[in-house]
């Protein structure tokens, strides 16, 4: 969902960029372009943890751990 919705602001982001560069508005352009960025670098961000994601999770053999009891055991 994260994705998608980095997807959609990029492009909310990008089009304002372009709308406002054309109805001569600097200001408001340049605020769009920088959070065309900060989308786009949360986007990465996102894609590197959905292809992580499936490495660093044990898969359907490995059991759960036991909680923890708060004493620094183990509950058996």
């Amino acid at each position: 969902m994260r994705f998608w919705l980095s997807v959609w602001g990029l492009l909310w982001a990008v089009s304002g960029t372009a709308v406002f560069a054309l109805a001569e508005r600097p200001g408001w352009a340049i605020a769009c372009a920088v959070l065309s960025v900060a989308v786009m670098a949360h986007l990465l961000v996102v894609v590197h943890r959905l292809y992580e994601a499936p490495h660093d999770r044990p898969g359907r053999g490995v059991p759960p751990h036991e909680p923890d009891r708060g004493d620094g055991r183990r509950h058996r």
